[in-house]
């Protein structure tokens, strides 16, 4: 079981719908800078806003679930946080937020946050994610957030914004 929705301090996280779509989509998912590192090229238009939406919702509850990451007092947009739990004992993840609201330590806030909650439901032993080596952003998020760099995994993942060949990415996690 996926956690419900979730509040930090700053940012509260509800599972998307078709109708956060224009959001999306202004927001952040044409945008190319925050899509660089991204597993998927920044979108033209709202349809592949919508198809990528519709895609989050076709996952299992169980096994995927994307969240959308809003202002709590506005319910503006700020972002996305996927959780995917592909074994029982272990929880990855992946994030992306607007270029709006970088550098505040929001993304941080919410990765501390889901860190906890995950490592305590049961039988989640693990969570964890990689980044590209050269997104020192997101390496420096997820050790913030007390993750800890395990490793470089050699051509692991196409970032196609980069180059359509595997990069060498680092691997991030924490245990109970």
């Amino acid at each position: 079981m996926m956690m419900p929705e979730f509040r930090t301090a700053r940012v509260a996280a509800r599972p998307i719908a078709m109708s956060d779509g224009y959001a999306v989509f202004n927001a952040y998912a044409q945008d190319a800078e925050v899509t660089r590192y991204l597993t998927w090229r920044p979108h033209r238009d709202r349809a592949e806003t919508d198809a990528y939406i519709a895609l989050c919702l076709a996952a299992p509850e169980d096994v995927a679930r994307t969240y959308v990451l809003t202002n709590p007092t506005d319910g503006a947009v700020l972002g996305a946080l996927d959780l995917r739990r592909p074994a029982p004992h272990r929880v990855e993840f992946g994030y992306v937020l607007a270029r709006r609201w970088w550098g505040m330590g929001l993304m941080t806030e919410v990765l501390t946050e889901v860190t906890r909650l995950a490592l305590s439901l049961d039988g989640v032993f693990r969570i964890g994610a990689v980044c590209d080596v050269e997104n020192i952003g997101s390496a420096r998020v997820m050790e913030k957030s007390g993750l800890v760099r395990e490793g470089m995994l050699r051509r692991w993942m196409v970032h196609p914004n980069i180059s359509d060949e595997p990069r060498d990415c680092f691997l991030y996690g924490k245990t109970r």
